[in-house]
């Protein structure tokens, strides 16, 4: 399991933070205090790597209802199973290369 976080450090390093999508809009919207472009900018890098584009649509939703991503969580389908477990590594990769 450390080989893709390896690679998601290596281009956080290397890439510029000028990255604009929808968790980087929601993060910078967001009323929970992150609005910091530098932490915004790093958790959609990471974001860029780990879920596709409608998996950071679905997820920028949590930024705005939280209610949203305990439904997921505790729902009995397949499809948000399978969401769930990748939001969950992006989380957790997000938490270990960006956190404060």
């Amino acid at each position: 399991m450390m080989k893709p976080v390896v690679a998601v450090a290596a281009i956080l390093l290397t890439t510029p933070f000028a990255v604009a999508g929808p968790i980087d809009n929601a993060c910078i919207r967001s009323d929970r205090g992150a609005r910091s472009p530098g932490l915004c900018g790093c958790i959609q890098q990471v974001a860029n790597m780990t879920l596709s584009r409608a998996d950071q649509r679905r997820a920028a939703g949590f930024f705005k209802d939280a209610q949203q991503a305990q439904d997921v969580r505790m729902s009995k389908t397949a499809a948000d199973n399978q969401f769930w477990a990748r939001y969950k590594n992006f989380a957790s990769t997000a938490e270990a290369y960006c956190g404060r």
